[in-house]
């Protein structure tokens, strides 16, 4: 244990392994078990709002959406009790409790079994599963804000100020862990989900796919508590938000006491705070302001971005997820994201910007986001066209002024029925119309028994008799008396299929040969493979805008501003999900596909608006800023000093003069006397 002076203060750094801290592995894999648990959460968050609490699209998009912008908003109360009450180390702690709590809770609600009184496989009081969850879910928000900006900060504190290489590759590895985690969660918590479990009946395993997250969220903090004694924990320092906050909050009101005409102008209006605040902070503000306006724009690509775990997810449902030995599920399709963001990256920084770099092109950061904007525009434009294909292949069902009538013809002969404007040919053992489309890419399968004794059908998930029932591969066995037929068959996504058992059935090895299929709604059509553009396009948006934006907010931050512009930077985030659900409930579009189109409109018009802002941008180097600010600001400290040093000689030549005159006066008197 070695004992190092940092900010005045004694920290005990423990035995370092490779030149690093050992306490930072801790910190990396809770990360890690922290990622894996909010992103595995979230990926099945929209599907378990529309088909566990049956709630239509717009709702649950809207639930999924809220959720997401108070994730983007806790930051800022966890930067405030960490910094200024109960420092990083608790803060850490305390939050990660009630986001365990938060996640156990949202397991809870998803067991069906608990108020499944009738065993049908689904909740009957949903009152209980909804009040349970939208609590789950608010505890989640806390957490897993609350100690966003907490965590990465407290591993850097980790390092002693001779480690920086050490940190810089500490960094590197931390968002590693964030991807990670991601990617490994979004294939894994769908699997789950797509199990069938319960006591009493089966059901989607929502349950387990939210355990399975709530159990890594102990785990990680358990991981972290392990490490405590190892930690380097900095006392509460008081909170730079608030300290800003205040700064412009007293520049505004003293601008407006002095609103006056005959008080001089000021070159800034946050020269107002002067009289209270520090020269150098109100400079420091100044250029902080500067980027936070230029945020101003950013919110709309995040309300883009944020819909590939939402409204993409739900076009994902009505697609075909078979990849040959592979089947993938809709929540999955977000894995593209994390894979990409690993591969792009790299490529970006050590090919794309260097290429473009020595065609002599000036690719500044501020243009790369306009760039990263477009793509996520394009990337909705390919939504929007996938979603013209999908609903080329949905039936047209009845409006709420319409009815619909279903024939269904059980004889051996093709039919007519005749209506007074129309005809309708139905051929032998063949159905008419249909009601509805069957959701999460399940097939609907109907038994119609055309024989004069009953017909039982069972198979793997029980026995039926003429009910409607869900399967995608599909083997049954159907029993008359002591008589039995096999059949089985392989089914695509989202049909629906009624097979009519005739009359004439003989029981044997080739019964299935006399079982008619009637094919009502056709499985989808339009693979999921499609959508791979639409999530190319949004990731390298991201890599344009994202990591850029990021870079470019840290390297035009003053010193001490760099958690005021990360705060800011979250926030526009948090605003972009609350623009989705205006826009939503503004235009209530009745297609998906124009939808995507305004949603893409927007942004490119916000695009042209950031981009004029941008050609006003001057690029600064605030270090160097503050450097020269410091150095005036001593320059007239000591042009003070020495204007003080000669006041004070000219009062002292003022006294001894006044002294030799008054010497003078006294010699006269004496020779007058």
């Amino acid at each position: 244990v070695t004992a190092i002076n940092k900010k005045n203060s004694l920290r005990l750094v423990c035995k370092e392994v490779f030149g690093y801290p050992i306490s930072i592995f801790f910190i990396i894999v809770n990360e890690f078990c922290e990622r894996f648990s909010y992103y595995g959460m979230r990926a099945v968050l929209v599907l378990y709002f529309k088909y566990f609490l049956r709630w239509d699209d717009d709702l649950a998009i809207s639930i999924y959406h809220t959720f997401v912008a108070f994730c983007y908003l806790t930051p800022i109360l966890g930067a405030i009790i960490a910094d200024s009450w109960l420092g990083k180390f608790k803060t850490i702690i305390y939050l990660s409790i009630v986001y365990a709590i938060g996640q156990v809770a949202m397991a809870v609600s998803a067991i069906h079994d608990i108020t499944d009184s009738d065993r049908d496989g689904s909740p009957d009081n949903l009152t209980f599963h909804v009040v349970l969850s939208m609590a789950g879910l608010l505890l989640i928000a806390l957490g897993t804000g609350g100690i966003k900006p907490c965590v990465a900060a407290f591993g850097g504190d980790q390092f002693g100020d001779h480690q920086d290489k050490q940190r810089r590759t500490f960094f590197s590895v931390f968002y590693l862990c964030i991807n990670g985690g991601s990617l490994l969660s979004t294939i894994i918590t769908p699997i789950l989900r797509a199990q069938d479990c319960g006591i009493h009946s089966k059901s989607k395993c929502y349950s387990l796919a939210f355990g399975v997250p709530a159990a890594l969220m102990a785990v990680s903090l358990v991981v972290f508590i392990l490490g405590s004694g190892m930690y380097y924990k900095t006392k509460p320092e008081g909170n730079i938000m608030l300290k800003v906050s205040k700064c412009i909050g007293f520049a505004i009101k003293n601008r407006y006491r002095h609103r006056s005409r005959k008080y001089p102008k000021k070159e800034h209006w946050m020269d107002w705070a002067e009289e209270k605040y520090d020269k150098l902070l109100i400079a420091q503000i100044k250029i902080a302001l500067r980027v936070l306006l230029l945020y101003i724009p950013l919110p709309m690509f995040w309300t883009l971005f944020d819909q590939k775990g939402s409204r993409w997810t739900l076009q994902a449902t009505t697609m075909d997820g078979n990849f040959g030995s592979i089947v993938i599920q809709p929540d999955q399709m977000q894995t593209i994201n994390p894979i990409l963001i690993l591969t792009l990256v790299p490529i970006m920084d050590s090919l794309v910007f260097p290429l473009i770099k020595k065609c002599g092109l000036h690719f500044t950061p501020l243009k790369k986001m306009t760039v990263g904007m477009i793509l996520a525009a394009l990337a909705f434009v390919c939504a929007a066209v996938i979603q013209l294909q999908i609903d080329k292949t949905l039936p047209v069902f009845p409006s709420a002024s319409q009815s619909q009538l279903k024939f269904l013809n059980m004889g051996n002969t093709p039919i007519t029925v005749e209506f007074p404007e129309n005809q309708l040919n139905l051929a032998a053992a063949q159905a008419s119309d249909l009601i509805y489309k069957p959701q999460e890419g399940n097939n609907e399968i109907r038994f119609i028994n055309g024989m004069s004794t009953p017909v039982t059908v069972s198979s793997a998930a029980g026995h039926y008799e003429s009910l409607s029932i869900l399967f995608r591969h599909f083997v049954t066995t159907m029993f008359s008396g002591s008589q039995s037929c096999e059949y089985s068959k392989d089914f695509g996504f989202g049909g629906s299929y009624t097979f009519f058992i005739p009359s004439t059935l003989t029981f044997g090895p080739n019964c299935q040969e006399s079982i008619t299929e009637s094919v009502d709604i056709k499985p989808n059509s339009v693979h999921m493979a499609l959508q791979i553009p639409q999530y190319f396009l949004i990731t390298a948006g991201e890599v344009m805008f994202s990591v850029t934006g990021l870079e470019f907010s840290y390297s035009q931050a003053p010193s001490n501003m760099k958690s005021v512009l990360q705060a800011g930077w979250l926030l526009t985030n948090a605003v972009g999900n609350f623009i989705v659900l205006i826009v939503a409930e503004i235009a209530k579009l009745p297609k998906q596909w124009t939808e995507y189109i305004l949603f893409a409109s927007l942004l490119v018009a916000v695009s042209i608006i950031f981009s004029i802002m941008a050609s006003f941008y001057t690029y600064i180097d605030p270090t160097a800023i503050e450097a020269e600010f410091k150095k005036k600001v001593h320059d007239d400290e000591d042009d003070e000093d020495d204007k003080k040093k000669e006041l004070q000689k000219s009062k002292e030549m003022e006294k001894r003069d006044s002294v030799s005159s008054d010497d003078e006066d006294k010699k006269y008197v004496q020779t007058s006397m």
